[in-house]
Formats: structure tokens, C-alpha cells, sequence
């Protein structure tokens, strides 16, 4: 995979470069006696030497709490692109209700969540895209590659499910099905690990009403979905109890404008509330 495809392999072992610790022999020594990792130490001095004091905390924390565990594989690489994200996205989030009263008691919401995904892109090309904050260019894609987030006890995994506007329900649910298991399984191709164009999080499968996703760098868009749940609304001048889907899209204000993201984020909804039909 290309440099720009690694990054979507939420799993994968990225390297960068590591400055040596400085620490004179008598700081290595006490570190050696106590147990605890000299390069693993932030030092507290002005000169950016660690420093006895700063082994010594380190030492009593430990001998108290035990050794720190350290990150690897799957939740490391998440820890170094969440914080990719956090230092290269300018990210803003909005949020709405759908209103899925009428869908039939066995609705495959992440099916649907996909289809009206495709909508919203339809309705605004600017969020199924790309963008490059080094060169502030970007680029625009036909078809919605859909980057699905799936929880493991290793760490967040995101598979793509291809050309999601260009297929059919029950075609998505078996693609679907089959990434997840093969994500499970530990035995997903790489190459569909690669190339989203725009994320999905139905976070709601597990809990919660909003959330602020985090869009992963070069794309520049990630809708979130909570859970279900029935609230007071106004329907037809009466007040009654509907069903309503919360959904929450985080976008990069550097490549989407406010009103490109409403305008996608209402096409959803539109899409949505239309309960009829399957899936």
C-alpha cells in the first residue's frame, strides 16, 4: 500500500523517529537498581537531562502501581493516528435527529446508515473527498468507499466496504457481514483496510446518544450514529412518542464549509425518515 493508503490500516505498525534520553551514568545506574526504563522517562530538567529525582518518581510509582503497560499492535497504531488527527484536523461537529418511527421492527440500520451516507454525499461531493493540509489541495471521489469502524478487544479496526451508493441492500449486508468476520478472524486482505473516503461509527450498537467521531486524516469527513430511542415529538400537530436515531458528523473545516456539511447531514436525515422502504 502507498504511504497515503497506510494510514487507513488503523492496525498498522507505523515508525517514527526516537530521540535518545540523555541521562549521566549515575541516573542510568539508579534506574537500573529500581527497574525502571530510562528511555521511557520525560525529563524535568532545563537542560533536558533525566535527572535522580525524576527516576525516583518514576521507581515509587511502579513499586506502588506496578509497570506501565506499554501499547502495541492495533492500539498503538490507533493512539498514533487519534493523535495525527488531533494535531492536523480543525474539526467541528454538528448534530440532529432522525426520525425513524416507521421503519419496520427489523430495519438493518447500519445498511441504512450506508445508503443514506451515499445520499448525503450525493447531495454534497465535498465530504466523500480527500484532502492534503501540506500541499491545501484536495480531491473529490465518485464513488463512496466507506470506512466502517469495528470495536475489538485489540482496538478499533476500520474496513471498507466498496462503491456503497452503487449497490444494493442485501449485497451491502453480506459485504458487511464478511468484513467483520474477517476482521474478527484477524483475517482481512489489507487491501480492504485502505482507500475510505469518507467513516462510519454506529457507536450506538454499544451506547450512547451523540458523539464528536474523529475524523482520520487525508479524509475529511465521519458521521456518527447513537443509539436509538424513543422521545416526545411533535408529529402531524400532535404530541406523541417517536423513535428517533441520533447522529453526530464531525467534519475538517479546512476542506468543508458549514453549509456543504449541513446540507450533507440534512440529506441524511431526509433519507432516513424514509421508513418504508427496505432494507
Amino acid at each position: 500500500a502507498s504511504a497515503t493508503e497506510d494510514r487507513f490500516i488503523i492496525g498498522s505498525a507505523h515508525r517514527h523517529g526516537q530521540q535518545a534520553v540523555r541521562a549521566p551514568p549515575a541516573v542510568r545506574a539508579l534506574a537500573e537498581r529500581l527497574g525502571v526504563d530510562v528511555a521511557s522517562l520525560k525529563p524535568t530538567s532545563a537542560s533536558g537531562m533525566v535527572t535522580l529525582a525524576d527516576v525516583e518518581r518514576a521507581g515509587e510509582l511502579e513499586a506502588r502501581h506496578g509497570p506501565s503497560e506499554p501499547l502495541r499492535g492495533v492500539r498503538r497504531a490507533m493512539a498514533r493516528n487519534m493523535s495525527r488527527a488531533h494535531a492536523e484536523v480543525v474539526p467541528v461537529s454538528l448534530f440532529e435527529d432522525a426520525d425513524v418511527h416507521d421503519w419496520p421492527e427489523d430495519a438493518d440500520t447500519t445498511v441504512r446508515l450506508a445508503l443514506a451516507l451515499a445520499a448525503g454525499c450525493r447531495a454534497s461531493p465535498a465530504l466523500n473527498a480527500w484532502f492534503d493540509g501540506h500541499a491545501e489541495s484536495r480531491r473529490l471521489f465518485e464513488h463512496v468507499d466507506l470506512g466502517i469502524a469495528v470495536n475489538t478487544d485489540d482496538g478499533l479496526f476500520v474496513p471498507v466496504l466498496r462503491n456503497v451508493g452503487g449497490r444494493e441492500a442485501a449485497d451491502l449486508r453480506t459485504g458487511l457481514d464478511r468484513l467483520r468476520a474477517d476482521v474478527r478472524a484477524r483475517s482481512i486482505p489489507p487491501q480492504e483496510m485502505v482507500g475510505a473516503t469518507i467513516t462510519l461509527s454506529n457507536f450506538g450498537a454499544l451506547g450512547g446518544r451523540y458523539g464528536t467521531p474523529v475524523v482520520v486524516p487525508p479524509t475529511v469527513a465521519i458521521l456518527g450514529a447513537g443509539a436509538i430511542r424513543l422521545v416526545p415529538a411533535v408529529h402531524e400537530g400532535e404530541i406523541c412518542a417517536r423513535r428517533v436515531l441520533p447522529l453526530s458528523l464531525t467534519f475538517d473545516h479546512r476542506a468543508v464549509t458549514g453549509a456543504e456539511a449541513a446540507g450533507f447531514l440534512m440529506a441524511v436525515v431526509n433519507e432516513l425518515r424514509g421508513g418504508g422502504a427496505a432494507p
